[in-house]
């Protein structure tokens, strides 16, 4: 274990832009693999994840109308504070999954990567998934996606920091904002990732960070109303039965485990389609959208 991490710290959640403890006042300890407590984190309560879904769903819209442009350049900025910040997160990986020094630093690469990735998809995705359709008639009509709302994560438990990152990019590059549940057993890189989102311009409630048990925490996130997608990759196969179960009852779109992780189709995954028609030589207004 690290010498900087002798004095014990816990984590708080990151909710809303703000590192708030869990309103339960509970938490838990985290351990590295050869059973040295390394942290304690904040467990999250069902109280605390209808506060993040508030926070999400409050921020969603005006996320989604900034320029696609702007979302790219808060990505990028993220993916630059993740990179001086390199050393301490190899350091955490390390003491959560036991990997060799030199691999956990190679993952938090990875992971920077990935940021610079869906940065870059911000103002493309649109062209490659939207379009001109052809029609047999004096109009045009076109095709263009939009983000589906507040997704609800329950993150990798065994990818900690890489794994949280392909869940949260492509979901927010489009517009979406996000609640997530890190890994039960390994948050400490998760929430810690919040510190960086805090400070890379990302408003606040866009991402919103929750550490605690996945059986007790996912049932609230995949039966909220107001939650449209889920996404399953971290949870077993029974929870995740019972998740997709309670997710039908309101609608929710939603991702299972195993699914591709292509970045197209993440990216495809949390998005809804409009298409418009507009009657050709008319004003601008006056067609209309189904």
């Amino acid at each position: 274990m690290s010498e900087r991490l002798r004095v014990k710290k816990t984590y708080k959640l990151y909710v809303g832009g703000k590192f708030p403890r869990s309103e339960s006042g509970r938490s838990y300890p985290v351990s590295s693999p050869d059973g040295t407590e390394l942290a304690n984190a904040a467990l999250a309560s069902r109280k605390d994840a209808r506060d993040a879904v508030a926070a999400a769903r409050k921020a969603q819209r005006p996320w989604a109308g900034q320029t696609a442009y702007l979302r790219g350049q808060i990505l990028y900025r993220a993916a630059e504070m993740l990179e001086g910040r390199a050393g301490q997160f190899a350091e955490e990986l390390a003491d959560a999954t036991g990997a060799d020094p030199h691999d956990a630093l190679g993952t938090v690469e990875a992971a920077i990567d990935r940021l610079v990735h869906y940065a870059g998809w911000t103002d493309k995705y649109t062209s490659v998934l939207g379009g001109a359709n052809p029609v047999a008639g004096p109009y045009f009509n076109h095709t263009t996606p939009e983000p589906l709302g507040v997704v609800a994560v329950i993150a990798p438990q065994d990818d900690p920091l890489l794994g949280l990152v392909e869940a949260i990019a492509p979901a927010i590059a489009t517009g979406n904002t996000v609640v997530v549940l890190a890994s039960e057993a390994k948050p400490l890189p998760a929430l810690s990732f919040g510190e960086v989102l805090a400070t890379s311009d990302l408003p606040g409630g866009v991402v919103n960070l929750l550490s605690g048990k996945a059986a007790e925490v996912a049932p609230h996130l995949a039966s909220h109303a107001d939650v449209n997608g889920l996404d399953l990759t971290g949870a077993d196969p029974e929870l995740a039965a019972s998740l997709e179960a309670a997710a039908a009852e309101t609608l929710k779109v939603v991702r299972r485990p195993g699914k591709s992780g292509k970045a197209l189709d993440l990216l495809r995954q949390w998005t809804e389609y409009k298409t418009v028609w507009h009657p050709a030589g008319m004003a601008a207004g006056a067609g209309g959208a189904y």
